[in-house]
């Protein structure tokens, strides 16, 4: 029989391990550059070839009823699936120190996402991205691909890399961690000759969702990631909502000036995936709900 000293020591061992779990995550979340990567060549005009995400994107990446983007996991063929594992192993090929920043910046983003649909594919069919890894910290402190001998997790790539070399708040409506309450993946790849306007484009995208923006009477609930990293939007609530005025159309814009509440954090894990009622990919890169619906389901 176990005593009740084995089984406190079991406690506080159980308890002091989560809270390390906790802490890592915490500080996975704070941008510490790996300076390794602080190097570019500005001299090289060559671009990185993103045809092969192109082509996935634009066969499973649908629109909803909604406007929301949504990735159709559950009819990915095995063509396809060798395909982005091709396409990642040919950005892992790649040393993106020999390109100049813009090109840089829209290799991490691609390979980013890339990575996550390709983590979500290997796991499928799951509810929440949150269910792949410990179950705890999810799969962003997973090793998932190596860059010019260096290992890198999502965290390495997000918060080593994107969050501090770029200094961009923009950044994180870019990237995608397929959840629903997440900003919408891009139908297309980014671009190094288009990545300020694209920047911009899912800055105002996201802002003007109710996933991200619900604005009704004196109750304003906004996307946990404004919570989570709030250090990259001014750590406080005016610094906010002036980051949020600057992406808003007219009428959330005449609403947020007007807000002298508090605002509350909200975020939905669930995966992105098709349900019933989604639209052709056809119009996806426009944002336009297409004209023919697909009756997908995705399984519970």
């Amino acid at each position: 029989m176990i005593s009740i000293q084995t089984l406190l020591v079991i406690f506080i061992v159980l308890i002091l391990t989560l809270s390390w779990k906790g802490y890592s995550l915490y500080r996975a979340t704070l941008p510490t550059p790996i300076l390794k990567w602080d190097v570019a060549n500005e001299e090289n005009t060559q671009n990185i070839d993103h045809s092969l995400w192109q082509e996935i994107l634009a066969k499973y990446v649908y629109v909803n009823t909604n406007n929301e983007r949504a990735f159709d996991y559950n009819n990915v063929n095995l063509s396809d699936r060798e395909k982005l594992t091709y396409y990642l192993s040919v950005l892992q090929s790649i040393d993106p120190r020999d390109y100049r920043k813009n090109e840089q910046l829209a290799y991490w983003i691609n390979l980013y996402n890339a990575l996550v649909i390709d983590l979500v594919l290997t796991h499928y069919p799951v509810k929440s991205i949150k269910e792949i890894g410990d179950g705890f910290t999810g799969p962003w402190n997973i090793i998932v691909a190596n860059i010019a001998n260096t290992a890198m997790s999502l965290n390495n790539i997000e918060h080593g890399v994107l969050r501090p070399l770029w200094q961009d708040m923009r950044i994180h409506y870019v990237i995608n961690c397929a959840s629903i309450g997440c900003p919408d993946l891009l139908a297309k790849p980014f671009t190094s000759k288009d990545i300020d306007e694209q920047l911009n484009a899912a800055a105002v995208r996201f802002i003007n969702q109710k996933k991200s923006v619900n604005l009704s009477g004196k109750t304003l609930i906004v996307s946990s990631i404004y919570d989570w990293f709030s250090l990259d939007f001014g750590q406080n609530q005016q610094a906010l909502i002036y980051h949020l005025i600057q992406y808003a159309k007219p009428t959330l814009k005449q609403q947020l000036q007007a807000f002298n509440g508090t605002a509350e954090f909200s975020y939905d894990w669930k995966l992105n995936g098709l349900t019933v009622g989604l639209y052709s990919s056809n119009n996806a890169t426009t944002g336009q709900v297409g004209e023919q619906l697909i009756s997908l389901q995705q399984s519970n």
